[in-house]
């Protein structure tokens, strides 16, 4: 099943690849030589594989970066290239020359191409700050406010790097966070990249009054056992909580459940059978799943990531169809559920439609 799933896949996915390079054939074909085209036929093929040939060939990683950039241009191109060849065939009605029409639409597809791809770029690197104020009324201990500052899907890898990593550290600290929490996809799927390129050391800088905590998230793997996963992330100067739960000086507790993928998760109530329930519980979950459990269970707030916010319009609208509260904040009584869009990106580092972000949660309890 799963071949035939496979082959079902290769199959469209070649045909929409040679659909956009049937287009750019095309507009090159009046002003460049025949001989060019098997050239042109071998790098469209380079780029059209590089993707997936660069996610498992570990010793190129520029395969992986070039395969990266390509998967962003093809999912750009196939929302392009119907507008433009629609376009195209209106201006047949008109009595302007075929092969001017067709020269201009392939230069502005280029210019929008490239523009698109700049842009999403900057969103992807260029994080910014989000702040909520939300109230939970239980008492914490002596605590009148708290400042949490949560950072989600920094995929740290070969294009989420050390630049990436300082620049999150530099932004959390300047926030002056009380309790820092990451909510899952810490790594892109390759522990190695994240030691070699020394992220650990970096995010080590992180500072907080109570602590750095962490869950896991479907893209924290590794090919050994999860607790040398665990170990090596908790080097970086966290806690990672995997499907356990810890208590904040008495003031408030934590619990960071295992990702939606792990076959033995445990059940959320499962976890909070024994936790005090008068004094503030905030829940990592990096799969915003299941909100109302969570508010039956007596979580007071549920931080997650995941959803990227879809990252690249109009996937924004396929994420919002899929999850209650898949960006933002969402209140339910009691209870509260903030997700982030994510620090870092998967695949393509673009984001359009969304942007880079860094979350900040002022919470101010019963006694405050």
């Amino acid at each position: 099943m799963f071949i035939l799933i496979g082959l079902l896949f290769l199959a469209v996915y070649g045909v929409l690849v040679f659909y956009i390079g049937w287009s750019g054939w095309t507009w090159m074909r009046p002003m460049v030589s025949s001989r060019f085209k098997w050239l042109y036929v071998v790098a469209l093929v380079f780029l059209a594989s590089s993707f997936i040939l660069g996610r498992f060939v570990g010793n190129f990683p520029a395969l992986g970066i070039i395969g990266s950039y390509w998967l962003a241009a093809f999912c750009l191109l196939l929302m392009l290239l119907p507008i433009v060849h629609l376009g195209i065939w209106l201006f047949r009605l008109t009595s302007l020359p075929r092969h001017r029409v067709q020269k201009w639409a392939g230069s502005l597809t280029l210019l929008i191409l490239v523009s698109l791809l700049s842009y999403g770029t900057f969103n992807a690197y260029s994080p910014v700050v989000r702040t909520y104020e939300i109230r939970i009324d239980k008492q914490a201990g002596d605590l009148r406010e708290l400042n949490v500052v949560m950072a989600a899907d920094m995929h740290f890898g070969l294009l989420s790097g050390q630049a990436h990593a300082k620049r999150m550290v530099e932004e959390i600290n300047a926030l002056k966070p009380d309790l820092v929490l990451y909510p899952g996809d810490i790594i892109d799927d390759n522990l190695d990249v994240y030691l070699d390129k020394g992220i650990g050391e970096i995010i080590s800088g992180v500072q907080a009054t109570y602590g750095v905590y962490a869950s896991l998230g479907n893209h924290d793997k590794y090919k050994g056992r999860m607790e040398e996963l665990i170990s090596a992330l908790e080097q970086s100067g966290m806690d990672v909580l995997y499907d356990e739960s810890i208590s904040l000086d008495g003031k408030l507790t934590l619990v960071g459940r295992k990702d939606k993928t792990e076959s033995d998760r445990a059940s959320l109530d499962s976890l909070m059978t024994d936790l005090p329930r008068d004094n503030p519980i905030l829940l990592l979950d990096h799969q915003p799943y299941g909100l109302d459990i969570a508010a039956e269970n007596g979580v007071d707030l549920m931080v997650s990531g995941h959803t990227h916010r879809g990252q690249i319009a109009p996937a924004h609208l396929i994420t919002r169809a899929i999850y209650e509260n898949d960006w933002g904040h969402v209140q339910k009584g009691e209870f509260h559920s903030i997700v982030t869009s994510g620090y870092g990106f998967w695949g393509p580092p673009i984001r359009l439609g969304s942007r880079s972000e860094i979350v900040q949660i002022k919470i101010s309890f019963a006694n405050g």
